[in-house]
């Protein structure tokens, strides 16, 4: 009787052994998809460059009334007779020096361009925005709706998309008038239908699938399911598409602006700032358009860089 009994207590002791090792074991932890495309990101030294740039630029922008000398919008700190200073000449009044020289009003350019900056930017962000939204939603109807619906909104979208965009910008503005809401509003015309298209063709692809089947027996509204489970699988697309799309409309804006139909001259952004110096370069004070020039061509190129990547990383054919 006691070697069965043995038999038993040793094969006990293997299993809590075995039920030991088991329980120390941890499977990997499945990494997320942000996760992922995180630490992807992080590895291209030329993104991380160009998403430092970025951040650096709108830092520096936000915080212009802090550390710029002047404020270039306010007409009582202005001297006309500082104007197209060499840079590196101090003040009139000594208190600072104008380290990249004035324009033709005696804006100090370093402070112009912070300025500048901060409405560049923010044009090209805030149109970005309200376009993605607008075209999304409508990218998410036609894919979802269909038949005539699809086929109206997208044939539209087409007509929006076959003009070259500077020349409906041009006729826009030249009716409706400068400012900076019209400025806006009429990249948003112009950008939507981007964000449309690509809504719809992953849209399409998502509907096909079995959640979505699932969602419609469960008797929820076609809003929900659009919004709720098919929207976030959308997403990685519609994110490079707005990553370039602020890129083109800071482009844009600044086109706009150099050829007089952009913001106010009271509000003056990158564009402007070039257009204001572009009648000096042949008489020697090439500070007034090359540094603001310099600016919004390294902001073109840090965003672009960074939307690149986004787009290789959520690429579905990329691969490590």
């Amino acid at each position: 009787m006691s070697a069965p009994q043995t038999e038993v207590t040793m094969t006990q002791e293997q299993v809590r052994a075995r039920v030991a090792e088991l329980s120390a074991f941890q499977a990997p932890r499945r990494e997320s998809p942000w996760r992922r495309v995180m630490r992807h990101f992080v590895a291209s030294r030329s993104a991380m460059l160009g998403l430092v740039i970025v951040l650096l630029l709108i830092v520096s922008a936000i915080a212009a009334p802090w550390i710029t000398p002047q404020n270039p919008y306010d007409l009582m700190q202005l001297d006309v007779l500082d104007a197209r200073l060499h840079p590196g000449t101090p003040n009139g009044a000594g208190t600072f020096t104008y380290w990249l020289g004035t324009d033709g009003q005696g804006r100090d350019l370093v402070s112009a361009i912070l300025y500048g900056l901060r409405i560049s930017v923010g044009i090209g962000v805030g149109s970005a925005l309200i376009a993605g939204v607008i075209g999304t939603l409508i990218g998410l109807l036609a894919a979802y709706a269909g038949g005539k619906v699809d086929t109206v909104l997208m044939r539209f979208a087409d007509l929006v998309l076959s003009f070259p965009s500077i020349l409906v910008a041009m006729l826009i503005l030249a009716y409706v008038g400068k400012g900076i809401f019209n400025v806006m509003a009429t990249l948003v015309v112009l950008e939507w239908a981007y964000y449309a298209r690509t809504a719809r063709g992953q849209a399409l692809v998502e509907r096909r699938k079995e959640y979505v089947e699932a969602a419609r027996g469960l008797n929820l509204s076609s809003w929900r399911i659009m919004v709720r489970h098919i929207l976030p699988n959308c997403l990685p697309p519609l994110i490079v598409i707005g990553t370039l799309q602020v890129a083109r409309a800071i482009t844009l804006e600044a086109t706009l602006s150099f050829l007089g139909l952009g913001v106010p001259i009271t509000e003056p952004s990158l564009g402007l700032l070039i257009s204001n110096g572009y009648q000096y370069m042949l008489s020697g004070e090439y500070w007034i358009s090359f540094y603001p020039g310099i600016t919004l061509l390294v902001v073109i190129v840090a965003i672009n860089l960074v939307g690149d990547r986004l787009r290789d990383i959520l690429n579905p054919r990329w691969q490590k």
